[in-house]
């Protein structure tokens, strides 16, 4: 969520994804490769959904709800889950605009369980493959590209599940707090709703919308953690950011500052720019921005503790499972991390913690095997109710290894 962590970043991509495909047998789409569009223009008449009904949680049952391909993963990997999963995989690319907020567009990259298709030279399809339909509908994940691209993409839709990118036009990721904090999670609620409403050529019947997650790293985590019911508290972070207590991440303090409180020096613009429907509030907080079909988020360390204080957190009412690491040099574990936890209001919260790893543990590729095989365990347990991925994210589980811990790490 800073300058320099987004600069390493862009700059670092394409060396992670190569240290990634070392990893995986499931083929991504090469990145100078564009992969085919389909343009579609919707008009809405209203922004995208910010219900506060409750949502109702899957929790799992004896059963799956849907069956898949019996795994085929080796029980001797360690992270058993972040192996390809029994499904082959497809790709596909959309383009959305919502008229509703002055025309903005979004383009949306879409990862699919799909049949095995070679060309007339024997390569493998992925771009419009045709969907596997023998255990659709699939459960929908929404990430950012940060995310998406380097982390999740195709091993998620080989686990059964469909996973949407969501590409921001106005995306800076060297910038500090703005906007965006409230522009970007309404773009993926605006993807959501269209997906639901307008399913992609191709992939009707495929994504099960009503079974939507959300996950995400750095701001992409931000994003995730704003989607799990947060409601931002202005006079808290107004508050905040007049008198801040003395943090002294790795990053700098006046760094530090500069980027949660930016907002705060704008703060009437920011408030003049999100609809009313949103700061309308009777009780002092803002109205989350979320949706009663997203039933489970996985931040992996995000930040945003002081926009949202004790109460905003305390609104979060679906599962999360939270992920950091304990030295993040961006985001003070000890202070912000621990704040976030400790008032989050779900219902169902737990915490898995990379001892002693940086926030860039991400470009690591035994962390990012890691993070993978957590993402497919949560959401598979929430999302497909497979009881059994319950414990490859278990307190159990997760003591077996002297890098992890379970809940938050103070040594």
């Amino acid at each position: 969520m800073n300058s320099k962590l987004f600069v390493a970043l862009t700059a670092s991509i394409l060396m992670f994804m190569s240290l990634a495909a070392c990893t995986t047998a499931v083929e991504s789409t090469p990145t100078d490769i564009p992969i085919e569009t389909q343009a579609l223009e919707i008009n809405t008449p209203t922004i995208a959904p910010t219900s506060t009904k409750q949502p109702v949680i899957n929790t799992p049952t004896t059963a799956p709800q849907q069956t898949a391909p019996a795994q085929q993963t080796p029980l001797s990997v360690s992270f058993p889950l972040s192996e390809p999963g029994p499904y082959f995989i497809g790709n596909r690319e959309i383009k959305l605009v919502d008229q509703a907020r002055g025309g903005r567009a979004i383009t949306v990259t879409i990862w699919y369980p799909a049949l095995e298709e070679t060309d007339a030279d024997g390569h493998t399809i992925r771009r419009n493959a045709q969907a596997d339909m023998s255990s659709a509908p699939y459960p929908l994940i929404l990430t950012g590209p940060a995310s998406g691209d380097s982390l999740f993409g195709s091993n998620m839709a080989s686990h059964g599940f469909v996973l949407a990118i969501i590409r921001f036009s106005d995306m800076d990721y060297h910038s500090n707090w703005d906007f965006g904090v409230i522009d970007h999670p309404l773009d993926m609620l605006f993807a959501l709703d269209q997906i639901a409403a307008n399913p992609p050529e191709g992939l009707e019947g495929v994504i099960n919308t009503d079974q939507t997650g959300v996950t995400g790293y750095s701001w992409d985590g931000f994003f995730s953690l704003v989607l799990s019911g947060v409601r931002i508290d202005p006079a808290y972070y107004q508050a905040h950011c007049a008198n801040p207590p003395l943090i002294e991440p790795a990053m700098g303090a006046d760094r530090y500052l500069a980027m949660t409180c930016s907002l705060a020096d704008n703060w009437d613009e920011f408030t003049q720019h999100v609809v009313e429907k949103i700061t309308s509030s009777s009780d002092g907080l803002w109205q989350p921005v979320t949706d009663e079909r997203i039933r489970a988020v996985l931040p992996m360390a995000p930040d945003g503790a002081w926009l949202y204080g004790e109460q905003g957190l305390a609104a979060v009412d679906r599962p999360v499972l939270l992920i950091a690491p304990t030295n993040d040099e961006y985001i003070p574990y000890q202070v912000e991390t621990k704040f976030i936890f400790e008032n989050l209001g779900a219902p169902e919260k737990s915490m898995i913690s990379f001892v002693d790893k940086t926030h860039m543990m991400i470009f690591d590729p035994p962390q990012a095997d890691q993070l993978r095989h957590f993402a497919v365990a949560y959401f598979g347990y929430y999302l497909q109710g497979r009881e059994d991925y319950k414990q490859y994210f278990s307190e159990e589980f997760v003591s077996q290894f002297p890098d992890l811990a379970w809940g938050f790490y103070s040594d």
